[in-house]
């Protein structure tokens, strides 16, 4: 069987077969077998590949990587866990806005305290976004029901509706940059994902308790790990069914 994901992986990152054979050291005829034939390549090679496509191991050969080797993979992904988002120190999130250079993603249902806490972000996005960095963007529709039901959850009613429209202020001056989107999304979350490039951050949500006070997951991306990939999937799931924030002006 074909590996569509191998070729698709190819293509998007603009290597040809006989590239990836250069890069490699083998002949363009095995890399065209990897793709045709659906062959697994050695561990080495599988390890290069995954690197030059970005893409994870199990994604692109799925029961390639044996589990209990992957369920190690993926501990190594967990770079620090945080009691509580509270705990997450102030110059880690510096590091991981200002070290991103092709994604950040934001997904939350107000994230007030992102721009709260950090008083260059919206300059500093608006700038990666000036140098082709990719800036998504997505809160909760302050009138759907799953964000009144997160409000309710937390024990603060309508304040979370009243939170998502005073962040929108913030991002109001993303609004006309290009390369920057910012989304509504109509999700019930379970977390909330901070993605910038191969690493993570996600905060977990827990009944009963705002998001400052539940816990943090540090990943980071790793060759034949699916945790990282776990969570950049839901990500992108909740990003397929949004809509933008702000309605395109109407010519008069």
């Amino acid at each position: 069987m074909p590996n569509d994901r191998l070729r698709d992986a190819m293509l998007r990152n603009g290597f040809t077969p006989s590239a990836v054979a250069e890069q490699l050291g083998v002949d363009p005829k095995t890399v065209e077998r990897w793709i045709t034939q659906g062959r697994a390549p050695y561990p080495r090679y599988r390890h290069a590949i995954a690197a030059l496509v970005k893409e994870s191991e199990s994604y692109l050969w799925p029961g390639a990587v044996p589990q209990e080797r992957a369920n190690r993979v993926a501990q190594s992904e967990v770079v620090q866990v945080y009691p509580r988002r509270a705990a997450v120190p102030d110059d880690l999130w510096r590091r991981l806005i200002s070290g991103a250079q092709e994604r950040v993603g934001i997904l939350v249902y107000a994230g007030l305290f992102l721009p709260e806490q950090q008083p260059q972000l919206v300059a500093t996005l608006k700038a990666k976004a000036a140098t082709g960095t990719r800036v998504e963007i997505l809160l909760g529709d302050p009138d759907s029901p799953e964000v009144a039901q997160r409000g309710a959850d937390e024990g603060i009613g309508d304040a979370m509706a009243g939170k998502v429209r005073n962040v929108l202020a913030f991002y109001q001056r993303l609004r006309d940059v290009q390369g920057v989107n910012v989304h509504f999304h109509r999700t019930t979350l379970y977390n909330s994902i901070f993605r910038f490039d191969d690493e993570m951050l996600v905060n977990s949500h827990v009944f009963g308790f705002p998001a400052a006070h539940t816990p943090v997951l540090h990943l980071r991306r790793l060759a034949g790990g699916d945790l990282f990939d776990t969570y950049a999937d839901s990500f992108d799931r909740v990003w397929e069914s949004s809509l933008p924030a702000w309605q395109p002006a109407v010519a008069s």
